[in-house]
């Protein structure tokens, strides 16, 4: 594909909003040590960003799931891709996601960490789709409300093309 995504958050706005949520998070967990978790492959710049917003003690953890293949909608069937390398009991977890569709990844996300016994589970999406959600799942932390629009640019994808951009963008008469 040729065409570049027409802007919808532009790199600045993206910006100014990951620094309001690692505020927000900042001031919630002050005191604590926090476990951050990076949904791969999509959420892998957001995390980058987020965590550098942080004023705290933090561990990073990487969690691979995948849901889209190469279609820009969720097949409805999770798989999980790479799994924790350190165990979450008793500890302060958040969930970082590039963006919630359906909600089903999450909620399988939740319903697996929560078997891990940490002392909180709180969840941060990048986007969210909240007409698109086919399961009731709560975000503690989000970047953007979307309608139903698919889009592409820092850290999301259409068939493994456009992460790198520095915005989030749509794309305009994309053959998909």
């Amino acid at each position: 594909m040729d065409q570049l995504p027409r802007v919808l958050f532009s790199e600045l706005k993206i910006k100014q909003r990951v620094q309001e949520l690692g505020a927000t998070i900042g001031f919630d967990y002050k005191g604590k040590e926090l476990t951050v978790i990076s949904v791969l492959k999509g959420s892998f710049i957001f995390f980058a960003d987020l965590i550098r917003q942080l004023d705290l003690p933090i561990s990073c953890e990487f969690m691979g799931v995948s849901s889209y293949g190469n279609k820009t909608t969720s097949t409805g069937e999770v798989k999980l891709t790479l799994d924790l390398t350190e165990p979450l009991n008793g500890k302060h977890v958040i969930i970082v996601e590039d963006i919630v569709d359906t909600g089903l990844t999450m909620q399988y996300l939740i319903n697996n960490l929560q078997t891990r016994k940490p002392a909180t589970l709180k969840t941060c999406a990048l986007l969210v789709k909240p007409d698109c959600l086919k399961c009731d799942v709560h975000i503690d932390y989000i970047g953007f409300n979307l309608g139903k629009e698919f889009v592409v640019g820092y850290g999301l994808d259409y068939a493994g093309l456009y992460r790198h951009l520095p915005y989030i963008g749509i794309l305009e008469n994309a053959d998909y």
